[in-house]
């Protein structure tokens, strides 16, 4: 059998091709393109009049309409971009909650009354440990599968703990150390 053959076979039984899998120029480009598609959505959620969930959407929906009629990406891709960007926005809206609430808790006037100076020492003490409790919260917080892109951050193979650092927008990779293709993130 020849190898064109085998080729033809092969792509002809494949399901999806794993885009984690992808040449790296083509990673790049996803990369490059879901940059600019969170741009476009902030440049028009900031240019509009309503604030809120339903307008971050309303934006989204509206820089992935402009992309896809440039030709930039087809109508799945935006898809799956807009729902990476929700995903990123709810994480960091849940962990700015937790931390408002942990912060207003902690520097209540009530706990800051008798002896401010060393009651305030403690309550920032109890903060900082706080906020590092919930850094490490947040690095175990989403699941996030391989193929799928996601902004900088530290990911964290849940199959056998290797980690993986990523200084800017990327796909999320195999786990180089046990192929494994569910991480944890952190920011």
């Amino acid at each position: 059998m020849s190898t064109a053959t085998k080729r033809k076979q092969s792509s002809a039984t494949a399901e999806k091709p794993n885009p984690s899998l992808e040449k790296p120029n083509e990673q790049s480009l996803n990369t490059a393109l879901y940059d600019r598609f969170v741009e476009q959505s902030r440049e028009a959620f900031e240019h509009g009049k309503e604030k809120g969930h339903a307008a971050w959407e309303k934006a989204m929906d509206h820089a992935r309409q402009q992309m896809e009629a440039a030709g930039s990406f087809s109508a799945e891709q935006g898809e799956a971009f807009k729902r990476f960007l929700l995903r990123d926005l709810e994480q960091t809206g849940v962990e700015m909650q937790r931390l408002g609430k942990e912060a207003k808790v902690s520097l209540h006037p009530a706990r800051v009354s008798a002896g401010a100076l060393s009651s305030l020492a403690k309550v920032l003490g109890a903060a900082g440990s706080m906020l590092t409790g919930l850094s490490e919260k947040a690095e175990h917080a989403l699941v996030y599968q391989s193929g799928e892109i996601t902004m900088a951050g530290t990911l964290t193979c849940s199959t056998c703990g290797e980690v993986v650092r990523l200084s800017k927008t990327s796909v999320v990779p195999v786990c180089d150390n046990c192929l494994g293709t569910t991480f944890r993130k952190g920011y």
